[in-house]
């Protein structure tokens, strides 16, 4: 459930960001500025990942991952809400900066996962559960994205006549028009308020050496417990209820020991291992996958920025197009977008369930990664022409569920693949946090160079006449050099899961 806090506090705004940077401009600004304005906006928390990513490795090896995860789910609330209420671009950009250093931890959620799980059969099945959830906070933050601008979507809750106008003001909610994209990000910051309860009261420690108490744990423990004998007291009818405590035995040096106090395991000053790797952390292997580790986001991310903004760019008439000029976009709004997008991102959950599993499991996981690059550019070359297509009827509700399915089956199937692969070549368990860290550092390198570079071009393409600019020449070029760059990856058969 940590895992939630990138994809909400990232991808919330995407249905409605063209429109929140719209509404802070003046009213002669052109849909090509907005455009690249919206793309800084996007890549300045990947800028900001990237650069917390290897700081937040360093102090998770030292402080413990879990007190590493529990300080980035404070700062992604508290980002989240101040970005909702920001007035200015230069607030919305700092918190996006404070939001993307809040989330450079994403290589130490991975580090967790890995150490966790100890036998390679369960690797898939471990490595596809953050992905899985990553796709299920697109989802979510995208549905949220709907809330976005609650007056006109939502007046029967918001306007002058709403169920929450109990001040009975005519003009409706006086906060909401005020701020209205604010309502997203407090819907977002309820959800990892959550996610912080549950990583504080559940969440274990795997850094072997952490030592003290865990708090959040032991304080769970005893409600636990608590309720445990309220129930077992109402339920009781003749018979004595044992309590069994799994910790009472004495444990030998490095292992949970009893505390007197509380029936809970108290973490010891056992030192890692300092086995040293018979061959380096940072191998030709190694290498090659953190380069393909990173053209992934590169356009991956792109994508996810430019594909609402082109929904949301007004139409054109384009009465002189030709097969590569034409203009406009589809001129959506916000919230049937966050819609569109969501209801792809529970079909990306649906997908890791049900699909991907078999397809691992049968072929490999290079296979199916390879498989993943063949399929992005054919989403990327059709996507422009929905602009072409009529307004009227079903064919650009097709058009538009085309592209995404190919795009999202694609990225659903490649993520989880990337991460086991990136896992694999690993030498020692203990570089695993080392690897994940540079992996994540990269991947916020490519998130947030992509949504910016992809928001120039889309704005240039624009001013020229040729909406397909950004995706046959940056989107499509990079999805098959990232293809050609898998080729000399090496798969499940040629490696072995990292050694102690």
């Amino acid at each position: 459930m940590c895992r939630l806090s990138e994809p909400l506090s990232n991808t919330c705004l995407l249905p409605y960001l063209y429109y929140l940077m719209h509404s802070l401009r003046s009213s002669s600004s052109t849909s090509a500025e907005t455009s690249g304005l919206a793309g800084l906006v996007v890549a300045l928390f990947a800028l900001s990942q990237f650069a917390t990513s290897m700081p937040w490795v360093y102090l998770a090896d030292r402080w413990g991952r879990k007190r590493v995860i529990v300080i980035g789910l404070v700062g992604s609330i508290v980002s989240n809400l101040a970005f909702g209420f920001a007035r200015s671009i230069p607030a919305l950009m700092f918190w996006r900066l404070v939001a993307g250093a809040a989330n450079g931890n994403i290589g130490v959620m991975r580090t967790m996962t890995a150490e966790i799980v100890k036998e390679k059969k369960y690797q898939s099945r471990a490595f596809l559960l953050l992905p899985l959830i990553f796709n299920l906070g697109i989802a979510i933050g995208l549905l949220g994205g709907a809330l976005a601008d609650p007056m006109a979507n939502m007046p029967s809750l918001f306007g002058p006549l709403g169920i929450f106008n109990w001040s009975h003001s005519p003009e409706g909610v006086h906060w909401v028009r005020v701020y209205q994209f604010a309502l997203p990000t407090i819907v977002n910051a309820g959800a990892l308020m959550f996610s912080l309860l549950l990583a504080v009261a559940g969440l274990e420690e795997t850094l072997p050496g952490v030592s003290g108490k865990d708090y959040g744990l032991i304080f769970a423990h005893r409600r636990a417990r608590r309720m445990k004998r309220t129930l077992s007291a109402s339920w009781q009818s003749g018979f004595e209820v044992v309590q069994l405590n799994p910790y009472t035995e004495s444990s030998s040096f490095g292992d949970a020991v009893h505390d007197s106090t509380c029936d809970c395991p108290i973490r010891t000053s056992t030192r890692p291992d300092t086995q040293t790797a018979t061959r380096p952390i940072w191998s030709r292997d190694v290498r090659t996958t953190l380069i393909s580790f990173a053209l992934l986001p590169l356009h991956n991310a792109a994508f996810m920025q430019v594909f609402p903004l082109f929904l949301s760019t007004p139409p054109s008439s384009n009465v002189s197009a030709s097969l590569l000029f034409f203009d406009g976009g589809l001129g959506l709004p916000s919230s049937t977008i966050a819609a569109f997008l969501a209801a792809f991102g529970f079909m990306g959950i649906m997908i890791q369930l049900l699909l991907y599993p078999r397809l691992q499991a049968f072929r490999g996981t290079l296979w199916v990664y390879r498989l993943a690059w063949i399929m992005f550019p054919f989403a990327y070359v059709v996507a422009p022409y929905l602009s072409l297509l009529p307004p009227q009827g079903v064919h650009r509700w097709l058009g538009v569920s085309l592209v995404l399915s190919v795009q999202v089956t694609a990225r659903t199937i490649a993520i989880p693949s990337s991460v086991i692969l990136l896992t694999n070549v690993a030498a020692l368990k203990k570089d695993l946090g080392k690897v994940h860290g540079a992996g994540n550092m990269v991947s916020s390198s490519g998130r947030a160079l992509g949504p910016a570079l992809a928001g120039w071009v889309f704005g240039l393409g624009l001013d020229n006449g040729t909406v397909g600019l950004v995706w046959w020449t940056y989107l499509a070029i990079v999805a098959f050099v990232g293809y050609w760059q898998s080729g000399k990856l090496k798969g499940d058969e040629d490696l072995v899961l990292p050694r102690k």
